[in-house]
């Protein structure tokens, strides 16, 4: 009879090890959760925001084309002067400088970039680590 109390209290002991084992991971879970979703919310921001510069810069390079179109027609009638080159240099720099931006924004707003890798993999950890609790608890019964 002692000795069904003592395994009873040895199992009673081992569940509840095992809760406060999974309460204390679970606390540990969402805090990296939290740190990985703020890690996460800064890289958008800074995708997005390089990826909008990279679009207004496309959006000032392709004014940029327009105006030294109308310059180098301008310029037919004009005696030899040069207002196309200067927009068409500043057609290529702008347009150089948004696809910089561009391929930059949308590296950092890639699917491999946004998802949260450690928090999956510890909780692939989490999972195997109770299934070993739970089994060692009931093999040692």
């Amino acid at each position: 009879m002692n000795g069904a109390l003592n395994q009873s209290r040895s199992l009673a002991e081992l569940l509840r090890d095992v809760a406060h084992g999974s309460a204390d991971l679970l606390r540990g879970e969402i805090r990296l959760a939290r740190l990985e979703l703020t890690a996460l919310t800064t890289n958008v921001a800074r995708g997005t925001a390089l990826v909008a510069l990279g679009a207004v810069l496309l959006l000032l390079g392709g004014l940029s084309l327009a105006a030294g179109f109308v310059l180098l027609v301008g310029d037919q009638w004009l005696a030899r002067d040069m207002y196309w080159l200067a927009a068409l240099i500043t057609l290529v720099l702008t347009a150089a400088i948004a696809a910089l931006f561009l391929r930059k924004g949308t590296a950092e707003l890639s699917p491999s970039h946004l998802a949260p890798d450690q928090t999956l993999e510890t909780l692939k950890e989490d999972k195997e680590w109770l299934k070993q609790q739970l089994t060692s608890g009931a093999t040692s019964s």
